[in-house]
Formats: C-alpha cells, sequence, structure tokens
C-alpha cells in the first residue's frame, strides 16, 4: 500500500483527482494506494462476483461489484467485492447503474494479499458494518479462512465445511471449501 499525505485533503477534493490503477482510497485525511491484485486475489474476486450474481441478478436480489469506489462516512474506499440489494441500488433516472455510489454496500468482502496489512483491511469491513453494511467477509487465502463479520455481533471463523453467511434469500450455499477450491484449476 502506497501512503499519500496530504495537506487537509477533503473528501469532496480527492473525489474530483483522477483515478489510478490500482486504486486510490481516501482514509482518515489520507490517501492510500491499494496493492496490485495477484492471482489468487484476482481469481477469487472473479468467482465470487460471477457465483453471487448468477443467484441473485435475475431475480434482481442484488447484484455484485468488482472494486467498485463507495464513497460514505468521510472515506472512499473500493472493496474487492460490494454487493448491492437491488433495491439499494442508485439508478439513475432511464434505469441504468450509475457512475457513483455514495453509500455503503450491503455486503463487504475483502481478499487479504500478502502486502497488505490485516487490520487496514478490516478497517474497511468495519467502516462498512458501521454505515449500514449487513455482512461482511475477510478471506485469508494464506490460512484457507473466510471472517464473517455482522453488525454489533462477535465474527465467526469459518473454514473448512463451515456454510458462509449470505443474504437469506440468496438460496447461494457456500463453504469454506468451496471457495478456496476454485483456487485449483490446474
Amino acid at each position: 500500500m502506497v501512503h499519500t499525505p496530504s495537506k487537509s485533503l477533503t473528501l469532496q477534493a480527492f473525489l474530483k483527482l483522477p483515478e489510478t490503477k490500482p486504486a486510490s482510497e481516501f482514509i482518515n485525511g489520507e490517501i492510500i494506494q491499494k496493492p496490485m491484485p495477484r492471482g489468487r486475489h484476482s481469481r477469487l474476486q472473479g468467482k465470487l462476483c460471477a457465483t453471487i450474481n448468477q443467484s441473485a441478478e435475475e431475480s434482481k436480489i442484488a447484484y455484485t461489484f468488482s472494486e467498485l469506489r463507495c464513497s460514505f462516512g468521510g472515506r472512499s474506499i473500493v472493496p474487492d467485492v460490494a454487493i448491492f440489494q437491488w433495491n439499494r441500488i442508485p439508478f439513475t433516472a432511464s434505469g441504468e447503474v450509475p457512475d457513483h455510489f455514495d453509500l455503503a454496500p450491503d455486503w463487504t468482502i475483502e481478499i487479504f494479499s500478502p502486502d497488505q496489512r490485516p487490520n487496514k483491511v478490516l478497517g474497511h469491513i468495519l467502516h462498512c458494518l458501521e454505515y449500514g453494511s449487513h455482512l461482511g467477509w475477510f478471506i485469508d487465502p494464506d490460512d484457507l479462512s473466510i471472517l464473517f463479520c455482522q453488525p454489533q455481533q462477535q465474527p465467526i471463523l469459518c473454514q473448512n465445511d463451515h456454510v458462509l453467511p449470505t443474504f437469506p434469500d440468496l438460496g447461494l450455499s457456500l463453504t469454506a471449501n468451496q471457495v478456496f477450491d476454485w483456487l485449483k484449476m490446474g
């Protein structure tokens, strides 16, 4: 993660800056560039988006966005995966997906990369939960675990055949093993 000190930069001023690759986030007055995703991260992110959307999009339950900028609560973050319940997606007047999301996702997923600091990544999930998210997953491919978080509740560490909590009407049943089996492609 690259930290760029800012001289009393506001969220509004940050949002006017050009986008960077990989994305930069605005947290507590600092600009922090996310690390470039690596193979395992990219594979899990893609499979999660496809799997959740397969269960949720057609029935208009929810939609999963990869690397979507979400600005709320004085921060602008880019969760690895942001899931919004269909009725909370701020569609434009013509029914299109907007470019700007000024609200917390209903469910946020962060995939830990070796060059990240775990508490910074968990801080994203906690910030989302504080501002309205219902679910948070912290996926650690190194120890094959997924930390499941909900507002005002003790986190649950999910491993092996532990079924991962999702939205109730999603009809999606995934275990930690199933998620990490996606890494085996050869």
